[in-house]
């Protein structure tokens, strides 16, 4: 059973950092995928950042220079450095787990596996 729990969301006002953390569990090939997605209220769900285990990484337009995404292997964890928050990162946020690639970057695309999410709100 693979299970994802994220940590780290919290609130904090314009211009301050946060760090998420996803760590997976039970998760068994050497090869594989962790993303970043966020949803805000009354808006779809929008990919954030992806990393793959061979260290692959890609960002979404809105966050490249201010987030940075990591993973520690041996932890099976993945991370999301938040720099420079703005009011407009506000959402909840999910962490997912794949084989490929392309569900752990594509929002139209649904991973394998899902966190239960952590809130980030920013305050102007």
């Amino acid at each position: 059973q693979v299970q994802l729990v994220e940590s780290g969301g919290g609130s904090v006002q314009s211009g301050g950092s946060l760090r998420l953390s996803c760590a997976a569990s039970g998760y068994r090939y050497s090869s594989y995928c962790m993303g970043w997605f966020r949803q805000a209220p009354g808006k779809e769900r929008e990919g954030v950042a992806a990393i793959d285990s061979d260290g692959r990484t890609s960002y979404a337009d809105s966050v490249k220079g201010r987030f940075t995404i990591s993973l520690d292997n041996a932890k099976r964890t993945m991370y999301l450095q938040m720099n420079s928050l703005k009011p407009e990162d506000t959402a909840m946020y999910y962490c997912a787990a794949d084989r490929s690639y392309d569900y752990c970057s594509r929002a139209d695309l649904e991973a394998g596996y899902w966190g239960q999410g952590t809130q980030v709100t920013v305050s102007s």
